[in-house]
Parts: C-alpha cells; structure tokens; sequence
C-alpha cells in the first residue's frame, strides 16, 4: 500500500458513513483506510463492522485526544505516506490521488495540505494551510474566502492535520504528534518541526475535501477548547523557538494575548483561557524542546520573517471577511 488513511473517531457513527463511501469513490485506491477509535459508545465500532469490513480498525479503551490517536495510526502502518482525515469530511474523488502527486514531487515536502471547502457552503474555504503569526496566533489560510481564490499552489508554515498526507518517514526524525497537546495545535507544532529540520509544508487545490468543522468539539468556542488551545499556544513557542526567537518575539506575543483574553472576555471564556495560559507555563517543562542547531540559523531568520508575512495575511483576510473587500 501506498498511502494509509488514519481516521481518529470519536463517537462519529453520524460522520462516518457519508466520509468513508466518498473513500470507497477516489481515483486512486492503493490505499488502506484505518479507524483509530478513541473508546466511542455510539456504535461506530458495530457500524465499521458490518458495513465497512475492508475498515482496519484498532480500539483504544478511552478518548486519549486526537494526538495520541493519529499517533497509534501513524505507528501501526507501514506505506510511505500517511493521510490524517477528520471524519466530518467529504473528499472528492480525486482528493487521494492529487495528494500523492503532489507530495510525491520532492523528498523535501513533509506534508500537503488540501483545499478544504466548508460543506454547508461550498462557495467558501474552510481552510487552505495553516498559518502561523509572529503574535502567537495560528489561523485557518483563506477561511471564509471564496474558493476560487485558493486556486493556486504555495508553501504554508503548517497542513491542517484534518485532511493532510504527510511523509512516514519524517516523523521518525522529527517524532510524532505531541501528545502532551491532547488536540488543537498539535499540527501547527508538528509542522514547525519539519520546518525546523529543512522540510517544506505545501497547499494542493487540487485536492479537493469538504468539511463540517468542529465535528468533535461540536462547536467553534467552548470551554474545553478554549483551555487547551491557550495551553498549547504557550507550549508551541517554549518548544520551537530558541531562546533569542522568544525574548524577539515575547513584546508582540504578550499583546497577542492580550486581545485573546479581552475577545474571549466578550464571550464568557476570560477564565478558561487564563487558566489555559497558566497551565502552559507551569507544565511547560514537560515539553521536549528542539535543540538549537547552530548551522540552521538561516532557517531561523526564514522562519521569523514567514511568521511577519503570516501576520499581514491574517490582517488582510480577516479585514476582507469584515469589511466586504473584493480581492483583486
């Protein structure tokens, strides 16, 4: 096989069937399809059996996040690419096979991230790349833009780990998914990574899925995420930057929190989220940290002036879903 096909599920029955018949479409099948089940009640494992026996599934006793799940995955299989697919997706028939080519043109792409396309309205992006910024932001690359505007192939800091095929072999020397995540951001800091080690991360419009978004959570804000992305943003940098990227970045990082906080003020998730920060910096430690490489330090000063250019497209889309600006 070619390409394994990781879905973590986690009481996704209702997801499940519409994704893995749109699988069952694709143009190209040397694949395998492999349920990760985070100790589901809601029949999914029954329904994978008898209606989905071509299905490889393995059963983990509880929900142990999405991190440890794609982990479990990534470790059971054996071809050389490996595509992680929420399972609140709908690809389209040739999703599998323009990501194989696409990762396929050079030894130096870690990862491919799709054009994913909101479901309930495929007129917009649900998200073209992941984009990280230099105020401690990660944003969804062209969400609510028109599709027709991501028709073009680039480099992005990070893959959306919902619909992206990445390298087998890279996370043997980079590691895997930190599990220390749990879930949210976990891709962002797996993509980093790869940056780090001189791997490249790539958009495919070619690839084409459509996505419910926040299938699992079951909504875009709540509690539970809230803490735990604010936790992650504090573990994201301690990991990845070395010291003299943080005490650079620490001005413009220490106001991206701040605007955090006074938005989720707003919603009524001020506690959650200071919590979440606390909880970062106090366990902070348990993160294993990348070794500063002296003779990357061109990657370094590359990777500062993406973050700076992330920010300026954060600014320019957010400002065109807001005000209504036409792209040009």
């Amino acid at each position: 096989m070619k390409v394994t096909i990781i879905i973590p599920n986690y009481n996704g029955a209702h997801f499940m069937k519409p994704c893995l018949e749109k699988l069952r479409q694709q143009t190209f099948q040397d694949f395998e399809v492999l349920v990760v089940d985070n100790g589901s009640t809601d029949g999914s494992l029954a329904l994978l059996r008898e209606s989905y026996p071509e299905v490889r599934v393995i059963p983990l006793h509880k929900n142990q996040g999405f991190s440890r799940a794609v982990n479990v995955g990534i470790r059971a299989s054996r071809s050389p690419y490996v595509i992680l697919l929420n399972n609140d997706t709908e690809p389209e028939p040739g999703y599998v096979e323009a990501l194989v080519k696409s990762i396929g043109r050079s030894g130096r792409i870690f990862s491919v991230s799709p054009r994913m396309v909101q479901l309930h309205n495929k007129a917009l992006i649900d998200d073209a790349g992941d984009l990280y910024t230099v105020v401690g932001w990660a944003a969804q690359r062209g969400v609510g833009q028109p599709v027709e505007d991501y028709d073009r192939p680039c480099q992005v800091f990070s893959a959306c780990a919902g619909a992206a095929i990445y390298r087998r072999s890279v996370f043997e020397k980079i590691g895997g998914f930190d599990e220390l995540h749990f879930a949210y951001l976990e891709d962002l800091d797996v993509g980093f990574r790869a940056k780090l080690a001189g791997y490249r991360n790539e958009y495919c419009p070619e690839a084409v899925v459509y996505h419910v978004g926040s299938g699992t959570s079951g909504s875009r804000y709540n509690s539970f995420k809230v803490r735990l992305a604010a936790r992650n943003s504090v573990y994201l940098n301690y990991k990845n930057m070395p010291a003299a990227m943080l005490a650079l970045n620490a001005p413009a990082i220490a106001a991206g929190h701040l605007l955090k906080y006074l938005f989720f003020r707003k919603l009524g998730f001020e506690k959650e989220y200071l919590s979440g920060l606390r909880e970062g910096l106090r366990t902070r430690n348990r993160c294993k940290k990348v070794p500063f490489r002296r003779d990357r330090l061109i990657t370094y000063v590359l990777i500062e002036g993406e973050l700076l250019k992330n920010s300026a497209v954060y600014v320019w889309e957010f400002a065109k879903r807001r005000f209504g600006a036409r792209t040009g």
